[in-house]
């Protein structure tokens, strides 16, 4: 790789000066600055380092690349007397270093002890270096462009071991085969390479091992372990799993991430709902990298305490900017590969049913208007929207799986996918000829993994799938030429997981994948379409894809409430 020589005006080590604004001291044991100085100086400080700690007088961040590039900026204009100058010079290098490698980043090239075994697409050699020169960063590469064997390519070249990989129990086996099949286990001399699971939420003695492999929901109860097993690489797979801050499950994982040297977050949707939750997953690679939380909020949302980002797109191309974020979509990348085609269809639903099925929505919706208690009011139109959803999703699966029947007999291979398992059930009733086989919660990561195989070797024409149960699932787009959604999901990145279950490296069909929306004029899907217009904008614009036009978004912001009051009032409404 050759060498930028020209550093940005920002990063040129400062000028000492007699007269000095104040000090800057580095706590070696923490990595941390200080910076004590004048009055004017410490509150242009705090605006500077957002989510700082202020004690004592004095200014406290950490010492990131980013950190010190605005540091160094700081005293141009107001120059601090520096307590440990060798210190500060070695991370300004180190900086500048960063500076050249986002203005032009490195290509991969085969080093000699490189334990990768497989071949890499070229986009993919792209990322492999990204994440290793950046190290603590989010891949966020559309799903089905191999965002899995890039990180293992990454720690195969640094072996930087151990490695711990946390991800969704469904794919634990998943990545053991994928590294068993990239990666050299063997040694020219002594034990191999082993791959461990840790499983159990109470720790005990495990072997020591290159490769330990868990799941998000054991994290919590091995918090404490977890930080004393000198992990140097990180991989958070699925890593929309940490977009809620506040639970055992984050609180855990952001104590393994601090003391690795690489820290690498895998998703193609990290934000599922609104843009505030790209905060939460990037705060666990790099600590404040985007400030603490009010300040997030105030310089990104809507304004202090808000959930949606202001200018999702330029938030988006910050984090690209800094190296915090790389995405990559199927359709700028795999060009061979046939786009996706969205088709909503609209079909009928038994009225019966829907009317057994929704009678308790109708009655908390007939004494909605009744209740003052602004929290009830909450609880209760979650209640409704709840009871909707499996009404609507229970009254239209005949009609659903009689749709999916006409597609097998004419020789589809069909992806359906659903979220209540009453729904599934009928599904499976209707459409038992076909020999189903299902991925839907219940069960095992061994049954899982024999109905993937059930359908990917031919033995079924229709596999039934969870809407929120299969990110990471690997292996159907070989055989699969359809993807039909039996009912609707409130996050436009939960169909964007679904979808590209097939539409990823590997399909083999040759004409565009087509995306079937079945919706009925009844229920809740009415309002779930309304609603997904304005998630959709926070993440395709932080994604940095195409996104709706303004005036879109701006129809579904003022519609997507109106529509839930609509349900509510047409529910209550209701005769019977």
């Amino acid at each position: 790789m050759s060498e930028v020589t020209t550093t940005p005006p920002y990063l040129i080590p400062p000028v000492i000066c007699a007269e000095a604004a104040g000090t800057l001291s580095y706590d070696v044991a923490h990595n941390q600055y200080r910076i004590r100085a004048d009055p004017y100086v410490y509150e242009l400080a705090k605006r500077v380092f957002p989510g700082c700690e202020t004690r004592d007088g004095s200014v406290v961040f950490k010492a990131t690349h980013r950190a010190v590039g605005e540091l160094n900026w700081l005293m141009m204009r107001f120059p601090l007397r520096i307590e440990q100058p060798d210190a500060y010079a070695g991370h300004l290098r180190e900086a500048t270093k960063h500076a050249a490698i986002k203005a032009k980043p490195p290509v991969m090239e085969k080093v000699e002890g490189d334990l990768f075994c497989g071949e890499l697409m070229a986009f993919q050699k792209d990322g492999v270096p990204f994440l290793i020169h950046n190290e603590r960063c989010l891949l966020a590469d559309q799903q089905g462009l191999g965002k899995t064997v890039q990180a293992i390519a990454g720690f195969a070249r640094t072996q930087a071991f151990p490695v711990l990989i946390v991800c969704p129990a469904s794919i634990m086996l998943q990545w053991e085969a994928m590294i068993r099949k990239f990666m050299v286990l063997t040694r020219p001399k002594g034990t191999p390479r082993n791959i461990t699971f840790l499983r159990g939420l109470k720790p005990y003695g495990v072997p020591a091992s290159s490769i330990y492999v868990t799941h998000y929901g054991l994290l919590r109860g091995w918090k404490e372990k977890l930080p004393t097993m000198g992990l140097q690489t990180v991989i958070f797979d699925e890593a929309q799993e940490l977009r809620h801050i506040g639970t055992e499950k984050y609180s855990a994982a952001s104590l393994v991430a601090r003391e690795a040297k690489y820290v690498w977050l895998l998703s193609g949707t990290p934000v599922y709902n609104h843009g505030d939750e790209i905060w939460s997953v990037l705060n666990i690679a790099e600590y404040h990298c985007l400030g603490d939380r009010d300040s997030f909020t105030r310089e990104w949302c809507m304004g202090y305490g808000a959930t949606l980002v202001a200018k999702p797109e330029i938030l988006g191309d910050y984090l690209r900017r800094e190296g915090l974020m790389l995405r990559r979509r199927v359709e700028e990348v795999l060009t061979e590969l046939p786009p996706r085609r969205r088709i909503v269809m609209t079909i009928g639903k038994e009225e019966d049913t829907y009317a057994r099925l929704i009678s308790r929505a109708v009655r908390l919706a007939r004494g909605y208007e009744g209740i003052k208690v602004w929290s009830e009011r909450g609880r209760i139109q979650r209640e409704i929207e709840l009871e909707a959803r499996r009404a609507t999703g229970c009254a239209k699966a005949p009609y659903v799986a009689e749709f999916v029947r006409t597609l097998l007999e004419g020789g589809e291979r069909v992806l359906l996918f659903a979220y209540h398992h009453d729904v599934h059930d009928t599904l499976n009733e209707h459409l038992r000829a076909f020999n189903p086989v299902k991925v839907t919660g219940h069960e095992s990561a061994a049954e899982k993994e024999v109905s993937v195989m059930s359908f990917a070797s031919g033995k079924t024409n229709l596999i039934q799938l969870s809407l929120r149960a299969t990110a990471g699932l690997d292996g159907l787009q070989g055989r699969g030429t359809c993807v039909v959604m039996a009912e609707l999901d409130y996050s436009p990145a939960v169909h964007a997981q679904c979808e590209t279950r097939l539409h990823r490296t590997g399909y083999q069909g040759k004409e565009s994948v087509l995306c079937y929306y079945l919706v009925c004029d009844a229920g809740s899907d009415e309002i779930i379409q309304e609603a997904l217009g304005l998630k959709v904008g926070q993440f395709v614009g932080l994604m940095g894809d195409k996104a709706e036009t303004p005036e879109d978004r701006a129809v579904a912001q003022q519609t997507a409430q109106h529509r839930l009051k609509k349900l509510i009032d047409r529910l209550a409404e209701r005769s019977g």
